[in-house]
Order: structure tokens, then C-alpha cells, then sequence
């Protein structure tokens, strides 16, 4: 079945500005293309719950273009603290394992509706309320980190971001200078988004009432028009954030994360009572 135009136009304005939100603030994008797969996906007649789990999925494997691109950039500023990638890619690494195989799977679709709303919800009150840590609080030790880890990637199996939403606000509370965290974040992206998607197609073989071009719960035309998208404009992202007032910016977006939790929920909501 040919993709109609439209379509692609659509996926693809949605990776552009996907792409560079990655790059400019250190989330995969997950936040913003949720809402409107879900939607693209629902008004092509399918069912809401299977819609948003789709769409989390499909969400989730853009981001393993989206990472390499972005954190290319942000390593050229030597911006990346490797050290604490290496310390919490173990524990993300099973807690998304944990997420897409089993619990993803498990809960109903209305569930993840309001699951992804609370914690769009949580990001953007971090981002806008720009908290200060206590100056003396720093990183925990090996068995922190790898708990933080596991937390880190077991959430964002279960709503399809790349973990900037938890990474980037527990780093910088721990006193990692915000750029670092944000480029930090990118570089977890990788990890997080590839042991997810391992576990979404484990877990979506032999689903019923899958649209077309659809693996597991992977949609390859949305994944490969965003992903081609937001991989271009990523670095742009990138290097805008080391030249403008990311604290004005976050605010805005936080503005705009809370639009989309108020969708979410009110999806949610429909499902629940369909």
C-alpha cells in the first residue's frame, strides 16, 4: 500500500522540529511526537489504546538516530560527561529491558495515556520552575547510579522519551551544570532507545488490527521519514543550546508540555470510557 503525501509531510514537519527541540534541550523528542503519532495513527482507524502504544514505540526508535546525531554535536563542545553515561547505561539498559518486554505490553492503553501525561506533566513543572540544588549535593556512588539507571530507563519505556525528562532534572539536582546534563542526557538517549525497541517488536509479534508497514509495535513510515527529519536538524538544536538563553526556552516549552499532558489526558480519559 503506497504512503500517501500528506503523510509524509506530516511525519516530516514532525521531525524537524522534533529534532531540534533534541539537540536544543537533551530530550529525544519523545514528548512531542507521542501526542501526534497517536493522533496521525487514530485518525487512520486505529483503536486509541493500540495507537499510543504504537506511537511510544515508534517514538522511542527515532530516538536511536536522534541520540547519535545530536551527541556528535555536543561531544565536538566537550559538553558530554562520559563518565556518568558509563555509570548509568547498566542499569537503563535493564530497566527498559524490564519496560517494553513486560510492562509495556501488560497495561491497557488508557493507562498510558494518563501514565504519559503525569510525567510530561512532571518535566515541564521541573523545567519551569528552574529549582536550584543545594550546593553541597553531588552524584551518588556506583549502586545510586545504577539505581537511577534502571529508574531512568524503565520510565521512559513506559512513554516513549529518551530520558532527558528524568536524567537531565536529576543531574543537574545533583549539581551537573545544566549544558553538561542536557548533553549528557543525548548521549543516554542511545542506550535507552535501543533496548527499548529491542523489547517493542519482541513483545508487538502477532498484535491484531496493526495498520500497514507496521513491525510489532514499530511504524516504519513514521520511523523513517522522522528519523531522517530530525537527524538533519538535531545539530542545529545542539549548537543553538550552548548559544541562547536555555532557561527563557525551557519555560516556553514547559508551557507547551502542558498542552500536550491536557491532550494525553483527555485521550486517556475517552479510552478509559470507550
Amino acid at each position: 500500500m503506497p504512503i500517501e503525501p500528506l503523510l509524509v509531510l506530516e511525519l516530516a514537519a514532525l521531525g524537524l522540529a522534533t529534532g531540534f527541540l533534541a539537540g536544543l534541550l537533551g530530550i529525544g523528542g519523545g514528548m512531542i511526537m507521542v501526542p501526534f503519532i497517536s493522533a496521525i495513527l487514530g485518525g487512520r482507524g486505529v483503536e486509541p489504546g493500540l495507537a499510543v502504544k504504537m506511537a511510544i514505540a515508534t517514538s522511542m526508535a527515532t530516538i536511536i538516530f536522534t541520540s547519535v546525531s545530536s551527541v556528535r554535536a555536543h561531544h565536538q563542545k566537550g559538553a558530554v560527561r562520559w563518565d556518568i553515561v558509563k555509570a548509568l547505561a547498566p542499569g537503563i539498559v535493564l530497566g527498559a529491558m524490564v519496560a517494553s518486554l513486560g510492562v509495556f505490553a501488560l497495561l491497557k492503553g488508557a493507562a498510558l495515556y494518563f501514565v504519559f501525561a503525569a510525567f510530561v506533566t512532571f518535566s515541564g513543572s521541573q523545567m519551569f520552575l528552574d529549582k536550584k540544588p543545594a550546593p553541597t549535593r553531588q552524584l551518588p556512588g556506583t549502586p545510586g547510579l545504577l539505581g537511577a539507571g534502571g529508574i531512568i530507563g524503565f520510565l521512559s519505556g513506559l512513554v516513549g522519551a529518551g530520558g532527558g525528562f528524568v536524567s537531565v532534572p536529576f543531574m543537574t539536582w545533583c549539581n551537573v551544570a545544566i549544558h553538561n546534563a542536557v548533553a549528557t542526557s543525548a548521549a543516554l538517549g542511545f542506550p535507552i532507545a535501543l533496548a527499548n525497541v529491542v523489547g517493542y517488536v519482541i513483545a508487538g509479534q502477532g498484535l491484531q488490527g496493526l495498520p500497514p508497514h507496521a513491525f510489532g509495535y514499530l511504524w516504519l513510515p513514521a520511523l523513517v521519514v522522522i528519523a531522517s527529519c530530525s537527524v538533519l536538524m538535531a545539530p542545529l538544536g545542539a549548537r543553538a543550546a550552548h548559544a541562547l538563553p536555555v532557561k527563557k526556552l525551557k519555560r516556553v516549552f514547559a508551557l507547551v508540555l502542558f498542552t500536550l499532558a491536557l491532550y494525553m489526558l483527555h485521550k486517556g480519559l475517552l479510552a478509559a470510557g470507550a
